[in-house]
């Protein structure tokens, strides 16, 4: 049984030798020439200005959590919806109520964000 499983092994160590191996060449081999521009932090080619301990807006995350609500929403509403009818057949009104109980939470989801102001875009 595993002799089955030698090959993808082998394949896994080469990946972690090749890869060690080449990280390991640019450290040897490559060239070393630092500079103050070079060790400086890189904000979209602007110097940085305050520190980094500065706050961030609750709308950050409140858009962070807006996306992850929707990205759910449409990973499984959109394969659930195609094989609705199929689906409805075999399994009835169980199927139906799952997703609505489904798209409820997500529902919750959206209206903390919109109590919150994560739908103002300003």
């Amino acid at each position: 049984m595993i002799e089955q499983y030698i090959p993808v092994f082998m394949v896994l160590g080469f990946a972690i030798i090749f890869a060690i191996g080449t990280v390991a060449a640019s450290e040897i081999f490559g060239p070393k020439r630092p500079s103050q521009a070079k060790q400086s932090t890189y904000e979209s080619g602007m110097r940085p200005v305050g520190t980094t301990n500065e706050r961030v807006s609750v709308k950050y995350y409140l858009v962070a959590m807006f996306f992850i609500v929707f990205d759910l929403e449409v990973i499984f509403v959109y394969p659930w919806a195609v094989e609705f009818k199929k689906m409805f057949s075999e399994l009835g009104i169980s199927v139906f109520i799952s997703m609505l109980i489904f798209l409820i939470v997500l529902e919750l989801g959206y209206l903390y964000v919109f109590k919150k102001g994560g739908f103002k875009w300003d």
